[in-house]
């Protein structure tokens, strides 16, 4: 194969979510040439809109893809899922990396448990940074959650984020991306200090496959993506790396992996199996503000109880107390109040207490005109990876319905009982808590329309010590095409009972000085040693010391 007419750089990375920034920065910090294609656009604080048009940042930084089963929800533009995410940063429990699942074995590969991460979990919190949120910065939302988990005799605990309080508005539109720069996404820390060290990211490139090259490396086949109408190609290209990182997120790397088999060979069972949707499912209660003055004692002042959706920020508030070792597993799950905006919950909310489809009608008219006093939970449970993707599509991850956000996509999921149990378990607590003496109202989301769905896809390319059930081995590399590597939340084996971004995070970090030595075998001149991206944190220097033989160059 000539590989002449190809460009050339040292490392390229797919996607500049979480595990794709992570480890663009380090390998470009290290001396590597780096080069970032992301499908999505390129938007910054002043770009990031308050509405729901068609071209606001609400379409254009989304995927929305609907499966046979499942639907996904993630981020498409170049910071990826860290720029629509709301900013929570919890640590997974310590039972999490014990879990057996669906395979009836530990599923996390031996060397990774919660004791192995924990200095992981320190360098990202370190370099965002992550903290835990004080009562005074609790929402209205959180604060009646918190309350309503107290009068139900159970605990709640404000979420450790990645928010900036001091510039934080409480404006609740955290998922069109942040125009305040309160929300520490990537575009703050790692993709700049990537970019200072060279690195360069190239926004509306959609990576389609990989083929080898007659040096060893990998060819990077890719299409040009038209800025308004993402159905629309607009050329292509090929460039050519001695490592590639696939971070495109798990509802596309298994894809792009899928469709470069007829070129690169058989690729590992796992790739495309066991995806997990994190276990998540939500339900919104409609309060009785009077109930939530007398019962709770809130009062906003001027007689408001509460009539507050719109107001604050994501999960700021949740209740823990289902996260019990001791529990079988399937009955652990955590509560989190959480943000949503009408617009998604008006399709997807049911009226509680209906016969038959309750999902519109007069009913629902009602229901919504009523918005102002809706609570949201969200529910993550142990689920059992029962995701599997189909063939792929001729390109991209899913076939574009629309102009921007919407498509159909090839994974299908069909939850197992135990799945089904973990749900139920959990929407019997979250009733408990929010219907006790007559507090709210409680609607589950509906699964009739767009099947189960998830924020947080997880696992469809997952580390694993068993080359059966896990496509990666415990550095993350592709078995059996070295130089391949996953660091998004594919990489995950399983479904936290947590929110994911500092679990994906952590990982990613974890994986870098792997690549970094597979890239030194391969040639590349790199080193392993930079501080977190806004100065050199002790958390970083520890891990650096562990690390003396990739530190040299």
């Amino acid at each position: 194969m000539n590989t002449s007419t190809s460009e050339r750089t040292d490392v390229l990375v797919v996607g500049s979510g979480f595990g794709g920034a992570i480890a663009a920065y380090h390998l470009a910090a290290g001396g590597a040439k780096v080069t970032i294609l992301e499908r999505g656009p390129w938007l910054e604080s002043r770009d990031f809109e308050h509405d729901f048009l068609l071209g606001s940042s609400y379409t254009r930084i989304f995927d929305f893809v609907v499966g046979d089963g499942m639907s996904l929800l993630g981020g498409n533009c170049v910071g990826g899922g860290s720029v629509v995410y709301f900013a929570a940063m919890p640590r997974a429990p310590r039972f999490v990396f014990e879990r057996t699942g669906s395979i009836g074995r530990r599923m996390w590969p031996a060397a990774v448990d919660r004791d192995s991460l924990d200095p992981w979990y320190d360098v990202v919190s370190d370099a965002l940074p992550v903290t835990t949120q004080d009562w005074d910065d609790v929402s209205y939302a959180g604060g009646l959650f918190a309350a309503a988990c107290d009068h139900a005799g159970r605990t709640a605990n404000p979420v450790p984020t990645a928010v900036d309080n001091t510039k934080c508005t409480n404006c609740n539109w955290m998922m069109a991306g942040c125009r305040f720069d309160a929300k520490r996404s990537l575009l703050l820390n790692y993709l700049p200090a990537a970019r200072a060290y060279g690195a360069e990211i190239r926004p509306l490139h959609e990576v389609q496959k990989l083929t080898r090259t007659e040096d060893g490396g990998y060819r990077v086949h890719y299409t040009t993506i038209d800025e308004t109408d993402y159905r629309v190609h607009t050329g292509s290209g090929t460039i050519d790396a001695k490592i590639v990182v696939m971070a495109a997120g798990a509802g596309a790397t298994p894809v792009i992996l899928q469709r470069s088999a007829a070129g690169l060979g058989t690729m590992p069972h796992a790739v495309g199996r066991y995806f997990s949707g994190n276990g998540e499912r939500l339900n919104t209660a409609v309060v009785d503000e009077d109930k939530a003055r007398d019962l709770l004692g809130l009062d906003r002042g001027d007689g408001i109880a509460y009539l507050a959706n719109q107001i604050g920020k994501g999960p700021v508030v949740a209740s823990w107390d289902n996260l019990d070792a001791s529990l079988p597993e399937h009955s652990r799950f955590s509560l989190e109040q959480l943000y949503f905006p009408p617009g998604f919950g008006t399709i997807l909310a049911q009226v509680p207490g209906v016969p038959g489809p309750s999902w519109f009608g007069a009913e629902k008219k009602d229901l919504v005109s009523r918005w102002r006093s809706w609570l949201t939970i969200f529910t993550m449970v142990e689920d059992d990876n029962e995701g599997v993707f189909g063939p792929p599509p001729p390109t991209g991850n899913a076939t574009r319905i629309s102009q921007q956000m919407l498509g159909h996509g090839p994974i299908q999921y069909r939850p197992s009982a135990n799945t089904l149990r973990g749900w139920a378990e959990s929407d019997a607590v979250v009733k408990d808590i929010l219907e006790r003496d007559g507090l709210s109202r409680v609607m589950p989301w509906t699964n009739d329309v767009v099947g189960a769905y998830t924020v947080h896809p997880l696992a469809s390319c997952r580390i694993g010590d068993d080359p059966h059930t896990s496509a990666l081995d415990d550095r993350h590399e592709l078995r059996g095409h070295p130089g391949i590597f996953v660091t998004d939340g594919s990489a995950v084996p399983g479904a936290l009972t947590v929110n994911p971004a500092l679990t994906i995070s952590a990982l990613a970090e974890r994986a870098v000085p792997g690549i970094v030595a597979a890239a030194r075998e391969r040639g590349v001149t790199v080193t392993y040693g930079a501080p977190t991206p806004d100065g050199d944190g002790s958390a970083h220097r520890g891990t650096r010391r562990q690390l003396p033989y990739l530190t040299r160059g």
